[in-house]
This record gives structure tokens, C-alpha cells and sequence, in this order.
């Protein structure tokens, strides 16, 4: 179903239809995660936080810093997701011991026990997409980056 018929809207010119139907999928792809990742009682930005844990075992303990660089959305509250995940015993947080104000984060096994459960999560995420061909999925990663190459260049500026 095109874009129109779905918002059963008119647009000013293709690139006003082209944002507002990125946004529209994006939410909407979201909302589906966020579906899959609520049966495990966990939330998209806790799930990132423990993705980058884990990928980032070996240098691990990590700081705060580091996580939030890597983090999906850079408005996160990455303290204050810690702190939760700390709570559940998903992961450790602790002083560094080289500066106090700095905090060391490391995945626990448990928080890795979760993430090896959600499977069916990472295999959600894959058939969200799985409507375009390989060939597709290449040129929107590409087109995707081409895009935010433009909104980085003025932050730039």
C-alpha cells in the first residue's frame, strides 16, 4: 500500500513524502520490535545497551562514554538505563578505580542468558525486511547512508 493510501494524505512535493514515509516505516518497524522485545521485558534502548556489551566483551569493563557512543539513539539516558540493568542483574557497574567519576560496565551472565533467550527477537528483525531482495537491502543501507553523510555535513557546519 503506497504511502497515500495508508495516511490517506496529499504531500507537498516527493521529498516531504519521501521524509514522512521513512518516519511512518521507521515507527512502524519499531513498533514491531518493540512487540517481540516486550515478551522479555526489556525495552529497545536496554536491549541496545546489552548489544554493545556484548559485542564489546573483550574490552570490557566499559564506560559510560563508550556505550553511549555507540547507542542507537544519542538522547539516551544511558546512566539511568545502566542503573536499571543493574537492578535486574543484567549487568555490573562499578567505580573505576582510576576515576571515581567514571563508571565500569560489564555484562553479566545472566544479562547474556537474556540475549541468547531473545532469538526470536534478532530473528524478527530479520524477517521485518525480508519483503526486499538482497540487492534492495544493499541499495537502502546505501541510500540510508548517503542521507545521514548530508545531516552529518551540516552538523559540520
Amino acid at each position: 500500500m503506497s504511502i497515500e493510501e495508508e495516511l490517506k494524505g496529499h504531500f507537498r512535493n516527493n521529498y516531504h513524502k519521501g521524509l514522512i514515509n521513512l518516519t511512518y516505516t521507521t515507527k512502524l518497524l519499531s513498533y514491531e520490535f518493540y512487540q517481540a522485545l516486550k515478551k522479555h521485558g526489556i525495552a529497545e534502548q536496554q536491549y541496545n545497551v546489552l548489544r554493545i556489551l556484548r559485542g564489546f566483551r573483550s574490552e570490557a569493563p566499559l564506560s559510560i562514554g563508550f556505550i553511549k557512543e555507540r547507542m542507537l539513539d544519542k538522547d539516551s539516558d544511558v546512566s539511568r538505563i545502566v542503573d536499571r540493568l543493574n537492578e535486574k542483574g543484567l549487568l555490573t557497574r562499578k567505580e573505576n578505580s582510576e576515576d571515581r567519576r567514571q563508571k565500569s560496565v560489564e555484562i553479566t551472565e545472566k544479562g547474556l542468558s537474556l540475549l541468547d533467550s531473545m532469538f526470536d527477537c534478532e530473528r524478527k528483525i530479520d524477517t521485518l525486511l525480508n519483503n526486499l531482495s538482497e540487492e534492495e537491502i544493499h541499495e537502502l543501507n546505501t541510500l540510508l547512508d548517503k542521507i545521514r553523510r548530508k545531516t552529518d555535513n551540516k552538523q559540520e557546519n
